[in-house]
């Protein structure tokens, strides 16, 4: 169990250095944000249940967003998919499908991002059409 532990963690240190130099520091940020938001929520309804929220909405200013968007295309597929992988290692139930959603927003406090989270069941992706960059990903 304990080289299994060490084998992720080596895969989750060379992901992150690869993001860095791929996105320079913007998308460590963001996955770093999206972690905290997710285990700041979590609740804890038995020894061996926690469940955390399953809708997430990053807003970026415009040119952050588009300079993330021609870089890699699709931030929200990685955010998503790096935030399952989290959940799975911290053994979190979502409260339903995950979904990671990637705005536009002027309104940022901190001149660079900001996470929110709510648990909201019965999400589904295509309910945010033509509304920023909306990816779904399966829960394992």
């Amino acid at each position: 169990m304990g080289t299994l532990n060490r084998w992720e963690r080596k895969v989750e240190r060379w992901e992150r250095s690869l993001l860095a130099r791929v996105f320079r520091k913007e998308p460590v940020e963001l996955l770093d944000a999206l972690r905290r938001e997710c285990d700041d929520h979590a609740v804890v309804c038995s020894h061996s249940r926690v469940v955390v929220p399953n809708a997430y909405e990053v807003e970026l200013p415009g040119a952050v967003h588009g300079k993330l968007t021609r870089r890699c295309g699709q931030i929200g597929q990685v955010l998503a998919d790096s935030l399952a992988r989290h959940g799975e290692n911290e053994g979190y139930e979502w409260a339903g499908p995950l979904t990671v959603r990637v705005t536009v927003s002027d309104d940022v406090p901190n001149g660079r991002y900001r996470v929110t989270s709510s648990p909201t069941p019965n999400v589904r992706a295509d309910a945010f059409a033509g509304h920023g960059d909306p990816i779904s990903a399966p829960v394992r």
